[in-house]
């Protein structure tokens, strides 16, 4: 900090003063602050060390008059807001996101658009320039806000692979065929034959990718799929419940049932407990994600593990390339089957 001239209040340090500490130009220091770009090692060192002396804290407003850019990404959840808080899996994301952000030194904002009203607000304040860039959760097909933001300049993001919004969007997502297929292989070597599913909503990737993976499993095992052991829920536990309930009215014999995420899991836990029948000894359930909501179940899931921190931080690697100039890119990571006492 530097004494004012006027009195014993502290001034903040500014780009002048980390000049000076540095033995630099005052072009040098703000070359550095905007990307290091044709600047020498040594003075890049020098600039960082001084600013570390002095304190120096960037002003973003000011940066972002000369730059046109905010500093700042959009975290974009379309769901709606009660689902934020049920579902562990959203602020495992916005964590992990968060903390990838951090590491440039930019501030993540969350924006909550779960109606139509609010979408058309929330695009109407992205594309007016208020953030470089948007991680996008949780989209379902016919969901107009991808589309718009692409078709706007606004780099994007998507977690989980875009459905009906045809090429150029970026997204990172896990392969949730591949974990699908891993749990249902699993149950069925168990000795399961009458393996039911209550899939996510069949508007998202998820919801397709694991349904499409239950039945190859099951067609490769020689299993015939009986329609009537498939239910959709919305990856709320209520949904998982009433899902449960359905496929035990429709197949009393089921023996096994692979649930598209750990919150709806827990619901299906519920209703077979109600129902009378023990877990796995009657029916044997696996879960999707490894969230908390695995652990905190009882008996504590099987379950299929996405990667959420590389997801997260995939997710922040792409936008910032993008929003350098970079092409739209694509990334999947595998998932991991976790054994616990459900199964």
């Amino acid at each position: 900090m530097t004494m004012s001239q006027s009195g014993g209040r502290r001034r903040p340090p500014t780009i002048h003063d980390v000049a000076r500490e540095a033995g630099v130009s005052r072009g040098t220091v703000s070359r550095v602050l905007n990307g290091g770009h044709y600047v020498s090692p040594a003075a890049q060192e020098a600039v960082n060390a001084a600013i570390r002396r002095t304190g120096y804290v960037v002003n973003r407003h000011a940066r972002s008059l000369i730059t046109g850019r905010s500093d700042s990404i959009g975290f974009l959840l379309t769901e709606p807001q009660e689902r934020f808080f049920e579902d562990p899996n959203f602020n495992v994301l916005l964590r992990g996101c968060t903390q990838a952000l951090a590491a440039h030194d930019i501030p993540l904002l969350l924006m909550l658009a779960g109606t139509e009203d609010e979408r058309r607000r929330i695009t109407r304040y992205i594309t007016a320039g208020h953030v470089d860039g948007v991680l996008l959760v949780s989209s379902h097909s016919g969901d107009p806000v991808a589309e718009q933001l692409r078709d706007a300049g606004v780099p994007l993001v998507m977690c989980g692979k875009p459905i009906g919004v045809g090429s150029k969007i970026s997204y990172v997502a896990a392969d949730d065929r591949d974990g699908a297929r891993d749990m249902v292989r699993h149950l069925v070597s168990l000795g399961r034959r009458r393996v039911g599913m209550v899939t996510g909503p069949l508007d998202t990737p998820g919801g397709v990718e694991r349904l499409a993976g239950y039945r190859e499993v099951l067609t490769e095992s020689g299993i015939d799929l009986d329609e009537r052991l498939v239910t959709s829920g919305d990856y709320s536990r209520a949904s998982g419940e009433a899902g449960a309930e359905l496929l035990l009215e429709r197949s009393p014999d089921m023996d096994a049932v692979f649930v598209a995420s750990d919150l709806m899991a827990q619901g299906v836990l519920s209703a077979l407990q109600r129902a009378g029948r023990s877990v796995p000894g009657d029916v044997a359930v696996g879960g999707f994600d490894d969230s908390s909501a695995a652990v905190a179940a009882s008996p504590e899931l099987t379950t299929i593990r996405q990667p959420y921190d590389r997801i997260s931080s995939e997710m922040v690697r792409v936008l910032l390339a993008q929003i350098g100039g970079e092409d739209p890119a694509a990334v999947i990571l595998p998932t991991e089957l976790v054994k616990r006492q459900s199964t």
